[in-house]
């Protein structure tokens, strides 16, 4: 068993927090962010337990300003 590392990109949504998993797709939910990613970890691992991915290329996190009125 091998262990490898995702990334979550996690936002507030109303009242829960919204973990998403770019790499594969995967996305999950909770109360708290830990809970949030805790939960998108456990989703993930179910997903890689059925469709086995053998590479990803990491996403790349930046930021760009936005004129608006």
């Amino acid at each position: 068993m091998a262990i490898r590392t995702f990334s979550a990109v996690v936002y507030k949504e109303k009242d829960i927090y919204v973990a998403e998993c770019p790499e594969v797709g995967s996305v999950s939910q909770g109360k708290t962010i830990d809970e949030a990613i805790l939960n998108l970890k456990e989703a993930t691992e179910l997903y890689l337990e059925e469709f086995h991915v053998t590479e990803t290329a990491r996403p790349i996190l930046t930021t760009f300003d936005v004129n608006y009125a």
